[in-house]
């Protein structure tokens, strides 16, 4: 498999990091386990729209889902949607299900869910079954990310 733009991307010169290559998972339980992490560690990263040309990643654990009210209030705003998936590949250069702020054709903001940014991580590496291991702390240094309770858990 050949590398991806995430793979590539400048940020993650110095960083302690490792990637992992796997098949492709059907589950976020058997993500985490090819990616050698718990479930929580598994860290979606989720396109937010807030209007036209106006995008920004919201970095998830795998376990939690977004609270679109606590995302509204940070944000201040009064309306938030996803986009579809074709949009989505357009504003990242990603296809969903590989969407990663790292490498991304557009440098959007980034807000990381507190429990996203701490302990040992594993974020998409831009194509299925590629990932990047790495401290929370560092992922959200090097994407300068706005870090916030921004989620709940997933029922």
């Amino acid at each position: 498999m050949e590398g991806t733009p995430a793979l590539s991307d400048p940020r993650l010169n110095g960083v302690e990091h490792r990637v992992v290559r796997h098949r492709p998972a059907r589950s976020l339980e058997e993500a985490a386990k090819l990616r050698g992490v718990g479930s929580s560690a598994v860290i979606k990263t989720m396109v937010v729209r807030r209007g036209d040309d106006d995008f920004l990643f919201v970095l998830v654990p795998g376990d939690r889902v977004i609270s679109w009210p606590k995302l509204r209030r940070l944000l201040g705003v009064s309306r938030l949607s996803m986009p579809d998936a074709e949009l989505a590949r357009e504003v990242t250069g990603y296809a969903r299900g590989t969407i990663t702020p790292l490498g991304s054709s557009r440098p959007w903001p980034v807000i990381a869910d507190t429990l996203a940014a701490s302990g040992t991580v594993s974020i998409g590496g831009g194509a299925h079954g590629v990932s990047i291991t790495l401290n929370g702390d560092d992922l959200a240094r090097i994407l300068e990310t706005q870090v916030s309770d921004v989620t709940d858990p997933a029922d």
